[in-house]
């Protein structure tokens, strides 16, 4: 890669410590399969005990099959899920929500920076009752979206009244939930069960777990033979508990908070440092762990010049994200390479 580290995407990151140490630990000797052991058990009630709530939970492989199969038990083949037109379950779960549920339609709502609002909510839930359109049965938010933007708990109370007043219920994709948290110093209560979200997939592989997410169901009833989902989708880990273990590590230790305000304060660190030049700006605010920069081609080129890896998908700009092990030097160093390579676009175009 040629750096020592990369910010392309906090999916390169290592696992932290504690969630290590935990599956070491959880290693020794032999236990139960297919979730009856004592790790897993330990995990689900920390989340309990964490969400202050007496929540169902259920243990996956990764993001995409947590929010597949919650989306899949929330719905029948013929309704309809409205989400975001730049939501991670449309535009990079290779169509497995609508797989899992046997057909569920996903109903986009424009949006330019990732959000979703009651206003589209009520347009597109309301727009047809026709027998030939899909019926409107699931709102799915991603908290932080994928501009990093985060929900706050108004937002969050603001899209539940009007499910609740539809009949829909709220999904929570979570894949980054621990830095959103961060980010709003608030419990992980407060924006989940206590504004109105009934299931959450909390994700555990961008917060320093090595795989794996958490299916959380705050209403139990709609966790109804959620197990043969996780089944029957080969999601039921056989030897669970190093699935689980890890989460026993984070949650106990605070490390899920920990390792999202670290990511958090990097990406703040690098907006900061880059907010002065001409030709750099912030695509979104840097609520979160993410940076997205629009510049100038040849500064990009320079950047990947100088070794730099980054994504170019969301309005062209180049996203930087932050992971639990990010470097302040190497985040220093990056911000001076944008400096510098702005710096060389401006004489050159001179």
């Amino acid at each position: 890669m040629n750096r020592v580290q990369q910010f392309a995407s906090d999916n390169y990151a290592g696992i932290c410590p504690e969630a290590l140490e935990a599956m070491t630990l959880a290693n020794a000797g032999s236990a139960t399969a297919y979730g009856e052991d004592e790790w897993t058990q330990k995990a689900a009630d920390a989340f309990r005990t964490l969400f202050a709530s007496d929540c169902d939970v259920y243990f996956v492989f990764n993001g995409t099959a947590a929010n597949s199969l919650a989306l899949a038990s929330l719905c029948q083949s013929y309704h309809g899920v409205i989400c975001s037109s730049s939501a991670h379950v449309e535009t990079d779960e290779c169509g497995a929500p609508e797989f899992f549920s046997n057909g569920s339609k996903l109903l986009l709502a424009p949006s330019d920076n990732g959000k979703i609002t009651p206003e589209a909510i009520r347009a597109l839930a309301t727009g047809r009752s026709d027998i030939h359109f899909p019926k409107a049965r699931v709102v799915t938010i991603t908290q932080p979206t994928e501009t990093g933007l985060v929900y706050s708990i108004e937002e969050v109370r603001a899209i539940s009244a009007v499910c609740r007043e539809l009949g829909l219920k709220l999904h929570m994709d979570g894949a980054r939930f621990a830095h959103a948290c961060a980010s709003l110093g608030c419990s992980p209560a407060e924006i989940t069960w206590q504004a109105g979200v009934d299931v959450l997939c909390f994700g555990g592989t961008k917060n320093g777990m090595a795989v794996g997410d958490a299916v959380i169901f705050f209403d139990r009833a709609l966790a109804e033979d959620f197990s043969y989902r996780c089944k029957q989708a080969g999601q039921l880990a056989s030897k669970m508990r190093y699935l689980s273990a890890p989460w026993v590590g984070m949650l106990e230790s605070g490390a899920w908070l920990r390792n999202a305000a670290h990511g958090n304060a990097c990406a703040a660190s690098l907006a900061a440092q880059v907010a002065d030049l001409p030709d750099i700006d912030l695509i979104f605010p840097a609520e979160a762990n993410a940076v997205f920069l629009s510049a100038p081609e040849a500064v990009l080129a320079e950047l990947r010049a100088r070794g730099w890896r980054f994504y170019t998908f969301i309005g062209g700009g180049a996203r930087f994200m932050f992971a639990w092990d990010a470097m302040p030097d190497v985040v220093n160093d990056l911000a001076a390479d944008i400096r510098a390579a702005s710096a060389l676009a401006g004489r050159r175009a001179a």
